[in-house]
């Protein structure tokens, strides 16, 4: 049950995450936001695996669960929060993490064996365009020296291979042992790089305000583990390239979201965006369901 109406409760949670990373990322410098969130949620995660008494995996597996975490959670996260505070447009940024489903669908065959085939293509470009609708009118201020700055731009591809690799990384090492102790592992390492940079390269003050507060809050509880948790269940019992199409909802699903709630405006090349991302991941998901018994 908890599967079949996961990617929606994936797409809704994971779709608050930018606007609450924006908020917080006002109080506090990247890594240093970054340290404090996953401080938080293994101040919540290990109590609770040692009240259910959680069968820890070998140190391979452990090792293997480390490298996810550095890649979904260090290099990913980091990478967004460190463009969006060297200038790059919200939207350019999101675009470039849009492409992720077309690096899977490029990797996961040589690294999986899940071998996409025309009609997965043909949704992965209908996908990358309708997310080039959607966020067409917010991009129409940005200058090219703010788009191309050249730490933002990396910091932006640097997200977008870590999101990548990590998620391939999860499916291909992560198949086995206790999904909460794995989960714990992940944030650990995760914890540890963030405050290596957050030494080395930040200054480490937080602004304890409500807003960062209730920023945090909401980042620890709902992203953390309720949208990561879904995230890690479904790569589990899927194919990568089929859950990775669901990251071409989010921009759209978030532009939604702010229409509804500040009342931005959608105008008809957004709606039309919008209706060709659905349609990529329709095309997309039951394509994906075949390929494992039939890779070419």
């Amino acid at each position: 049950m908890l599967l079949r109406f996961a990617p929606l409760l994936f797409v809704l949670l994971w779709s608050t995450g930018f606007i609450a990373s924006k908020v917080g990322g006002h109080h506090a410098e990247p890594f240093t936001f970054l340290a404090v969130r996953f401080t938080m949620v293994l101040a919540i995660l290990l109590p609770w695996a040692l009240l259910s008494q959680t069968e820890w995996p070998p140190l391979r597996v452990m090792a293997q669960a480390a490298l996810t975490g550095l890649l979904i959670h260090t290099a990913y996260l980091g990478g967004v929060l460190w463009a969006l505070r060297e200038g790059m447009a919200a939207g350019l940024v999101a675009i470039v993490v849009s492409t992720q489903p077309i690096l899977t669908g490029l990797l996961a065959g040589p690294l999986l064996g899940e071998w996409p085939g025309r009609r997965h293509w043909t949704g992965l470009i209908l996908g990358i365009t309708g997310v080039l609708l959607v966020l067409a009118p917010k991009l129409g201020n940005v200058t090219f020296g703010e788009a191309l700055g050249p730490l933002a731009l990396a910091s932006a591809v640097i997200s977008l291979v870590g999101i990548t690799l990590g998620t391939l990384n999860q499916k291909a090492h992560g198949m086995s042992g206790d999904l909460l102790a794995l989960t714990i592992v992940q944030y650990a390492a995760a914890f540890a790089s963030s405050l290596i940079f957050a030494t080395l390269f930040e200054t480490m003050r937080v602004d304890w305000t409500i807003d960062f507060a209730l920023a945090l809050a909401w980042l620890v509880l709902v992203l953390s583990i309720g949208a990561i948790g879904l995230l890690l269940l479904m790569i589990r019992a899927r194919e990568v390239t089929r859950v990775t199409s669901l990251f071409y909802l989010v921009p759209p699903t978030t532009a939604l979201m702010a229409a509804a709630m500040f009342g931005e405006q959608l105008n008809v090349i957004q709606i039309i965006g919008i209706c060709l991302v659905m349609a990529a991941v329709f095309v997309i998901r039951p394509m994906a369901a075949r390929t494992a018994t039939n890779p070419h």
